[in-house]
């Protein structure tokens, strides 16, 4: 169907008008471009609509927002995906809720043999994070080219983006909000290279609020882009076990990681486990069953050779400060180093990535 972006735009802009919504509109008026132009007493007879959706369709003047928000996609190089359109994701087209339409920039195949979410808590623990890279990597290692979906939050969901970045697998980050502004603002950087390597997705408008609601919202994006989420560390109570239950509402394969019996963290994928929501990993060798993927060799040459080379000087005084210290705040190599907090956080932030430096909590530092 080649209608106007602006008018499908318009269409996911109306309040209340969902997948199904949307689909009987367009099945009765015949078109998207229609819709908003239909008199009130048409669309008192399209099943589903009413009253109050009626009004909602006539008065919402979505038009002018509509063409605000294609001025924006159209300067800032982001693609919209409608839910009638080739461009959108098969796995979302399964979800009764998945968004009439979305925006996305970078550069990632939304539908890639291999898609997994991999979601947790912001207070994510050592033993979380490095449960996380191991996975990311043996990925890598073993030819498994997957997308790894998340939701760059604090925690377990920026360390899968850091890690997937680091042993190049693509990655994508889903906002619950524009993509005219990253939350945390801390992690603007990591999303400016998963541009290079996956993408940015959102099924808001430019200037929507920082609203709690809206994380939530998002998560039914983060788990119907993939065939199974997996749960790193939670709490009891957590978005990411939000985002469990919708993947099994969608009748996707849902995994955690078990915790020892009665850390904080370890609750929430204990419950998960206990209620037969997910199933028990304990690392790739799990994954590779359960998901009937072939096992293959490991790479003859460590994925993150080639980055050891070619160190900056600036770089290589940071190593060097680490080998004599053992593991220092962050502070304290500013101190020592005398150059600026911020160009020590970005250097600290490259060597992570080249798999030499490793953050400790508490903004310390240390050799791998």
């Amino acid at each position: 169907m080649d209608e106007p972006l602006i008018s499908k735009i318009a269409l996911s802009l109306i309040p209340g008008i969902g997948g199904v919504l949307a689909r009987n509109l367009i099945a009765y008026v015949g078109n998207v471009e229609g819709i908003v132009k239909e008199p009130k007493k048409s669309l008192l007879k399209i099943p589903g609509i009413g009253e109050v959706n009626a009004d909602r369709i006539i008065n919402s003047n979505v038009l002018a927002r509509a063409e605000k928000e294609l001025a924006f996609i159209e300067k800032n190089n982001i693609s919209a995906h409608f839910f009638l359109d080739e461009n959108y994701p098969r796995r979302l087209l399964n979800c009764a809720d998945g968004p009439i339409l979305f925006y996305s920039k970078g550069h990632v195949n939304f539908n890639e043999t291999k898609m997994v979410s991999i979601v947790g808590t912001r207070n994510a623990t050592d033993y979380g994070k490095n449960l996380c890279d191991e996975l990311i990597k043996n990925l890598a290692e073993r030819n498994h080219h997957t997308v790894i979906v998340s939701g760059l939050a604090y925690g377990i969901d920026i360390q899968a983006h850091k890690s997937a970045l680091k042993y190049n697998l693509p990655t994508i980050a889903v906002f619950g909000h524009g993509l005219d502004l990253v939350y945390p603002s801390l992690h603007k950087t990591i999303a400016l290279q998963m541009v290079e390597n996956g993408a940015l997705v959102s099924d808001f408008p430019s200037e929507t609020k920082i609203d709690p609601p809206n994380f939530i919202r998002r998560n039914r994006i983060i788990a119907g882009l993939t065939d199974a989420t997996i749960v790193v560390e939670s709490g009891q109570k957590g978005g990411s076990l939000v985002t469990a239950d919708i993947a099994a509402s969608y009748n996707r394969d849902v995994y955690a990681f078990p915790g020892n019996v009665g850390a904080a963290y370890s609750k929430g994928c204990n419950k998960l486990i206990k209620r037969n929501v997910a199933a028990l990993i304990e690392g790739i060798d799990d994954l590779e069953y359960l998901m009937g993927w072939e096992k293959t060799r490991k790479k003859p040459v460590g994925i993150q050779q080639s980055l050891f080379v070619n160190l900056s000087d600036e770089e290589n005084s940071i190593i060097d400060l680490l080998k004599q210290n053992n593991r220092m705040f962050i502070d304290q190599i500013c101190s020592e180093s005398k150059l600026p907090m911020s160009k020590v956080s970005g250097i600290l932030m490259n060597l992570e990535f080249k798999n030499i430096v490793i953050a400790l909590p508490g903004k310390m530092y240390k050799l791998k």
